[in-house]
């Protein structure tokens, strides 16, 4: 849907930073399209769809990386790439985590490049794979009525994205720590540190304050810096288009760096998270 169609600005940039969902309607009826309304009982069909094919993606890229890795010097651009991202990971790793877990090193690995391919969706033009959805939902299959298709590309500006792989890491905190000291001593942990067993309710009101900002500030950091990202492209989508290039350039560059940034921020902290969990205060 181009910047100079019939919709208003502001309808344009609403129409881009609404997601496909599928719900149900006040009749009680499946319902396929913006579910806005619907809140928090909604399944943004998008969102998980650029998800599962970007990790897909990363799956066969670097498994193919695997089986070509030899002793030698790496050969080829993609086995010079698949090599740095392990170094990278795995000198980040030694760096910040002190237990003997075997799955820290691959997790990192996975979080890094999956929250990273999320975050480049946002370089791609704001208009291209929109416009090929409603051309394909609209016009090919008459799925949906012209402009009612929603086509949100960018996982990391939907926050129930960020906020399930936020939760994610604080599941796996509660099982290494569990892991690493047994349900009894994460109970007495839970009951006394940080104040001593007499202030055992203030230990625990304190704890979940604690695992609670977490994943929030984890899902809101990734989500703010990405959705504010992505709504500078829309504004710039709607200048003229000549004027466009010597806008969304420098911004893309910068970008560059802001979508690896929050990759990385996002790796190092669940890194740093589980080690703090196998800890003993």
């Amino acid at each position: 849907m181009a910047a100079g169609g019939e919709l208003t600005p502001t309808g344009y940039i609403s129409h881009h930073l609404t997601n496909m969902g599928a719900c149900y309607d006040t009749n009680g009826h499946m319902h396929v399209g913006d579910c806005t309304d619907a809140g928090f009982w909604s399944l943004n069909l998008d969102t998980m769809g650029w998800s599962i094919a970007l990790g897909i993606l990363f799956c066969f890229v670097l498994r193919r990386a695997a089986v070509k890795a030899t002793s030698g010097v790496p050969n080829g651009i993609m086995m010079n790439i698949a090599e740095m991202l392990v170094e990278f990971v795995n000198n980040q790793v030694g760096e910040i985590y002190h237990g003997n877990s075997k799955i820290i090193r691959p997790l990192a690995l996975t979080i890094f490049v999956w929250v990273l391919l999320w975050n480049t969706m946002d370089l791609v033009p704001v208009d291209l794979i929109p416009a090929l959805s409603a051309w394909f939902f609209e016009d090919a299959t008459g799925l949906f009525a012209a402009g009612h298709s929603y086509m949100k590309v960018v996982p990391s500006t939907d926050l129930s994205a960020p906020m399930a792989l936020g939760v994610t890491v604080m599941l796996l905190v509660f099982f290494f720590n569990i892991k690493s000291k047994g349900f009894g001593g994460f109970a007495k942990e839970l009951l006394t540190a940080p104040f001593g067993p007499w202030f055992a309710p203030a230990n625990v009101a304190l704890r979940i304050v604690e695992e609670i900002a977490r994943p929030v500030s984890l899902g809101l950091r990734l989500f703010g810096n990405m959705y504010a990202g992505e709504l500078v492209f829309l504004l710039i989508a709607l200048v003229p288009w000549g004027f466009q290039w010597t806008m969304s350039v420098p911004w893309a560059i910068l970008h560059i760096l802001v979508i690896t940034l929050q990759a990385f921020l996002f790796m190092v902290l669940t890194i740093m998270y589980l080690s703090l969990a196998e800890d003993s205060h």
